[in-house]
């Protein structure tokens, strides 16, 4: 009987450290797009967000070309358009949404909002692509004073990104003739807006900052490839509700297969992506971009599955700084590459670096 009771203690001693172990390799969630438990197949349906720009090329094409409906198979597809990151934030944590391209600070925020529970940043889609773009009198940061500069939203990547540079030309932010007023209107009314006169400049996204060059005659003034290393930055990324990504990682895996798609095509196929972009514009707003703002606004973007993963530390002290955010964000857990690698391997392509972003 004592052997026995050897035999049992043993075993369930086995069993207990399994069962630790097991939990802990759950408890890391960064390496993991979801468990067999979590796993309930192929999602009926997906929701996915994206904006009419051409930082959003990939989504553009990928629906347009139907490259993302084409590797889903049989989960409807249904897309849904925004002006700026945060109204796409509230329909993800809303559940309105389960899939969105969208600016590096909006998914930042996301992930703060929700204690790093509701979203995972899956892939990257766009690097550059932002300018401030002011009159033609505008020399200098200090001529910036008294003048109005727009945003496409409060709290967006460019809004972080202007107040943050603001910030360090010790240029303070309000209504008062040493100041500088911000407001945050959206692209399409900020380029009527300084065709009026009524604002003076925009750190706008591609194409607004193209149009507000070539159609209304701004100037740059700054080109925010100029503040990063390499001029590397994450313009646009894919960010996923971490419930969704847990329940349906076959789905999330064929949106990442059709945003490779996507982005392939773009890039060896520049003259016909350029009209499948403008086409796709003119359906979402009605008019389609002048060959020279097309051109241009390309020209300024780089598009890949490269999130840029070191730079978000650095995105969330940035917001701090514009007075967006209290306190960093602890990105921290943001990050789940598994799927994306698995994409990019399968394809023979290098995958991408998660700069520790997949760790909490």
């Amino acid at each position: 009987m004592s052997n026995r009771r050897s035999i049992l203690t043993k075993s369930l001693a086995i069993l207990t450290a399994f069962a630790a172990l097991a939990a802990c390799s759950r408890a890391g969630g960064g390496d993991n797009a979801g468990t067999p438990a979590d796993d309930k197949g192929p999602a009926a349906e997906v929701r996915l967000g994206y904006f009419p720009n051409v930082t959003h090329a990939a989504a553009l094409i990928g629906v347009d070309k139907g490259y993302f409906a084409k590797e889903l198979g049989g989960t409807k597809l249904t897309t849904q358009t925004f002006n700026a990151g945060p109204e796409a934030v509230n329909a993800l944590l809303g559940e309105s949404l389960d899939v969105s391209f969208i600016g590096s600070g909006p998914a930042i925020n996301a992930y703060a909002k929700s204690k790093g529970e509701a979203i995972r940043l899956v892939s990257g889609a766009t690097s550059g692509g932002a300018q401030l773009v002011v009159k033609p009198d505008i020399a200098a940061p200090a001529d910036l004073k008294g003048k109005i500069i727009t945003t496409p939203q409060l709290g967006n990547t460019q809004d972080v990104a202007l107040k943050k540079w603001l910030s360090d030309q010790k240029l303070a932010i309000g209504t008062g003739p040493d100041q500088v007023n911000v407001t945050n209107t959206e692209n399409a009314q900020s380029l009527d807006l300084f065709k009026r006169g009524d604002v003076h400049g925009a750190w706008a996204p591609e194409p607004w900052s193209s149009r507000l060059v070539l159609d209304a005659g701004a100037k740059v003034l700054l080109d925010e490839e100029a503040l990063w290393e390499g001029g590397k930055f994450p313009t646009t990324v894919l960010i996923v509700r971490a419930k969704f990504l847990q329940e349906h990682p076959q789905t999330v895996e064929a949106l990442l297969r059709g945003h490779l798609r996507a982005t392939d095509y773009a890039l060896g196929n520049k003259a016909e992506a350029k009209q499948v972009v403008n086409n796709a514009l003119k359906t979402l707003t009605g008019k389609s971009l002048g060959e020279p703002v097309l051109d241009r606004a390309f020209d300024n973007i780089e598009l890949t599955l490269d999130p840029q993963a070191k730079t978000f530390p650095r995105l969330a002290e940035d917001a701090v700084v514009a007075g967006v955010a209290k306190e960093a964000a602890d990105v921290a857990g943001l990050a789940d590459f598994t799927l994306l690698n698995k994409v990019l391997s399968a394809a023979g392509k290098p995958t991408v670096d998660t700069a520790g972003l997949d760790k909490k």
